[in-house]
C-alpha cells in the first residue's frame, strides 16, 4: 500500500508537519519521497532514461526563453576520475551510472550573436550570470523530478564550485559557460539506503504580506531537535546542532573551500560584469 500524504509529510517534517487531507499522487509522493543518494548499484540505467529528463529539464521555465543553461553527461573513464578528484574525491561522482553537470551557459547565445553580427552587450551584466544559473537550477530539478519518477535517486554535486577555472578546462568549457553543480544519478544501493532529511518547519519559510524577521525563532528550535534526532539515527558526526552546523558551513571564507574566490573564477571564465 502507496504511502499517505500524512506519512510523506511525517516523515518529512515529524511533529511539525502540516495537517493536509487529499491523495500523495504518483509525482507528490516522489516529490516528498526526496532524498539524497550516496550510493548506487551498478544496475544501467534504461536507455530513455537520459533523453526523457532532458525532455523534463527543457520543459523548465527559462527566462524570456532565452535557454541559458547546457548539459554535459561525462562517460569517459579519464574525464569522471579528475571531476571526482576536483569534487573532493566523492565516491559517488566517481561511481554512479550517469554523472550530469549543469552549466550556466552564455556561450551558445553570444555565439549565435556573433554569428549573425548581432549586438549582444547586455550578456556582459550580472543580470544575464543570475538568469543562466537560475535556468540551469530549474532544468535541473526538473531532471531530477523525472529520475525520482523513474525510480531512480541522485545527488547534487556543488564541489564541481570549488575550483571552476579546472572544471571548465576539463569539460572543455568556452568562455560565458559556468559549472553550476553536478547531478549524480542512479538506482539506489539497498544495501546502504538513503533516509527522508527533515526540512524546517512551514512556519520558518513562509511569510505572509511582508518578512518576519523573527518567523524563525520557534520552528527553528523545533527543528534543531528534529536534525539531533536525525544524526543520531543516522550516526553523522556534526559541529554542534543544527544551527552550530549549518552557521559553521559560514563561518569565513576558510569554510567555503575554494568558493570564497568565485566572483575571480567567473570573471576569468567569461563573466565579466564581476
Amino acid at each position: 500500500m502507496p504511502p499517505s500524504l500524512d506519512d510523506l509529510l511525517h516523515d518529512r517534517y515529524g511533529p511539525a508537519a502540516p495537517s493536509l487531507t487529499g491523495e500523495a499522487h504518483a509525482l507528490l509522493a516522489s516529490q516528498l519521497q526526496h532524498r539524497s543518494v550516496r550510493a548506487f548499484t551498478a544496475q544501467p540505467l534504461p536507455p530513455d532514461a537520459l533523453p526523457l529528463m532532458l525532455a523534463a529539464a527543457q520543459s523548465a521555465s527559462t527566462t524570456s526563453n532565452l535557454q541559458v543553461w547546457s548539459v554535459v553527461t561525462v562517460d569517459d573513464p579519464s574525464v569522471r576520475e579528475r571531476l571526482f578528484e576536483l569534487s573532493g574525491k566523492q565516491r559517488h561522482v566517481r561511481e554512479c551510472p550517469l554523472y550530469l553537470v549543469f552549466l550556466a551557459d552564455l556561450a551558445r547565445l553570444d555565439a549565435i550573436g556573433a554569428e549573425r553580427e548581432l549586438r549582444r552587450e547586455g550578456l556582459d551584466y550580472l543580470e544575464m550570470l543570475l538568469a543562466a544559473v537560475i535556468d540551469a537550477a530549474l532544468a535541473a530539478q526538473n531532471a531530477v523530478v523525472a529520475a525520482e519518477a523513474m525510480g531512480l535517486g541522485v545527488n547534487y554535486i556543488g564541489a564541481m564550485r570549488n575550483q571552476p577555472e579546472a572544471v571548465a578546462e576539463v569539460l572543455g568549457l568556452p568562455p560565458r559557460a559556468f559549472a553550476v553543480f553536478g547531478l549524480c544519478v542512479g538506482y539506489p544501493d539497498p544495501a546502504q539506503p538513503a533516509h527522508v532529511k527533515p526540512r524546517l518547519p512551514q512556519a520558518a519559510v513562509l511569510h505572509r504580506n511582508r518578512y518576519d524577521a523573527t518567523a524563525h525563532r520557534e520552528p527553528v528550535a523545533t527543528y534543531t531537535q528534529a536534525m539531533a534526532d536525525f544524526y543520531r539515527r543516522e550516526n553523522m558526526r556534526t559541529n554542534g546542532d543544527w544551527a552550530q552546523h549549518s552557521l559553521n558551513r559560514v563561518r569565513g571564507p576558510e569554510a567555503l573551500l575554494g568558493r570564497d574566490r568565485i566572483r575571480h573564477a567567473l570573471a576569468a571564465l567569461g563573466f565579466p560584469a564581476l
